[in-house]
């Protein structure tokens, strides 16, 4: 009989580097996704393996759900699904061609009226889902659900007319932000990294980036973490750091931070890899399986960031 207060999970074995620590935590822990995704970027594995394993989240619809973002569980298609996917074929050089035409299909079949996408559809209602997710009956478009994907379609050079309306509704959204939030501001950013008006992107991060720093919505000291507010609404610790916003070299936020504020960030969140090999998450946990699911998502990006920015990992 194991010990009260053990760990339910075997000790990482002795390893000098994340990459070898994280890869176990990965493979003990993640879905196939996550491994498939894993083996992709860091041992060499093949594009083909993360489509297969990303197609069974893929609904008729066009959309995907099952899931495949933890906090909403259950089959059916939302938006938050569909960015989590894009991000995926993103990253692996495949966003595009057939699949994203039916996936744009799915967008132009669940857009409000102002033709962006809501975060979370009431068909989610029925199934479990965080309950920081909000769902009902006519819910408005969001930059949070509507700036990734519009960003991530623009950046692999997609054109769909559901585009045009969803791209008009981002520059409004963002143009017009005044009180915000850390995840407001990375939707943001995930637009203006990639919208084909690159004078106009600039001149909305600029005043993004002001306003951030006017908020103190980014951690500039790791340090001092109890001197910068959480936002309203967050969980107890959910603050964010500069490369929660920049999260490689080349995207507009790197021009928020100095040299410094960015290598103290990136210390941080090297120093945040855990006993067991992976990275913690920082919002609120409400259920074990959910919080068991999102880690090696999170542990693949903090690799992918460590590594954009030139960072040892191997």
């Amino acid at each position: 009989m194991a010990e009260t207060g053990a760990s339910p999970l075997p000790p990482t074995p002795p390893a000098h580097t994340p990459l070898a620590r994280a890869e176990h935590f990965v493979w003990l822990t993640a879905r196939v996704l996550e491994q498939r995704r894993f083996a992709y970027h860091f041992l060499g594995g093949g594009a083909d393996a993360v489509e297969t394993a990303l197609s069974a989240y893929r609904n008729e619809d066009d959309g995907y759900g099952h899931a495949l973002e933890p906090d909403l569980r259950g089959p059916v298609s939302q938006p938050l699904h569909v960015g989590h996917a894009l991000r995926v074929l993103d990253s692996i050089g495949r966003c595009g061609g057939q699949r994203v035409e039916r996936v744009c299909r799915y967008l132009t079949s669940v857009s409000t009226q102002d033709g962006a996408l809501p975060a979370v559809h009431p068909s989610q209602r029925g199934y479990p889902s965080a309950p920081f997710v909000p769902i009902v009956d006519d819910p408005p478009s969001e930059l949070l659900s509507t700036g990734p994907v519009v960003g991530l379609l623009h950046r692999n050079e997609v054109w769909h007319a559901w585009l045009f309306r969803a791209t008009d509704f981002c520059w409004q959204a963002v143009e017009s932000l005044e009180k915000t939030h850390p995840y407001e501001i990375e939707a943001a950013v995930a637009f203006l990294d990639a919208v084909p008006d690159r004078p106009r992107a600039e001149a909305a991060a600029d005043r993004l980036g002001r306003l951030m720093r006017e908020q103190r919505l980014a951690v500039l000291d790791p340090e001092h973490l109890d001197a910068f507010p959480v936002a309203p609404g967050y969980a107890p610790g959910e603050r964010h750091l500069p490369h929660d916003y920049a999260k490689t070299p080349a995207s507009l936020a790197r021009a928020w931070f100095t040299d410094d504020e960015m290598t103290r960030s990136l210390g941080f969140l090297r120093t945040q890899q855990q006993e067991d090999g992976g990275w913690p998450i920082r919002w609120r946990q409400w259920a074990p399986g959910t919080a068991l699911e999102a880690r090696p998502i999170v542990t693949i990006e903090a690799l992918r960031t460590l590594r954009a920015y030139g960072l040892p990992v191997t």
